[in-house]
């Protein structure tokens, strides 16, 4: 697979992965904890699709290098909030388990690009 056929399947996986934490979000409980974390989980799950796509804009490879850093972080924390409504029995294994699997193969996907975007420069 060609590098451009490459980002285009990553920018329509990272869609689908925001489009699955808004379904999520709409499932949790009406309670504060799980709507605070919720959002949470909400504003990173989305930011993760929104900045692939920035990167995959990115001018230089030092912007892609940034951008592409940014959707680490805001991978890495959607992990985190998901592993939180687990710990916190807010929501249970079975509803969250395939998608903290999306989560990490995409944390490992985008680290390996920044890894190998690193080399370039």
């Amino acid at each position: 697979m060609d590098n451009v056929a490459f980002r285009e399947l990553m920018k329509d996986r990272t869609k689908a992965f925001a489009l699955r934490v808004i379904r999520l979000y709409q499932a949790l409980p009406k309670t504060t904890e799980a709507q605070v974390i919720g959002k949470q989980l909400l504003r990173s799950g989305t930011s993760v699709a929104a900045n692939y796509r920035a990167a995959c804009r990115g001018r230089s490879n030092a912007e892609f290098y940034s951008k592409i850093s940014i959707v680490i972080e805001e991978t890495d924390e959607s992990l985190f909030w998901m592993e939180i409504l687990l710990t916190a029995n807010i929501m249970p294994k079975e509803r969250l388990e395939d998608l903290m699997k999306e989560t990490e193969e995409i944390l490992k996907i985008v680290a390996t690009a920044r890894k190998n975007s690193r080399k370039k420069t």
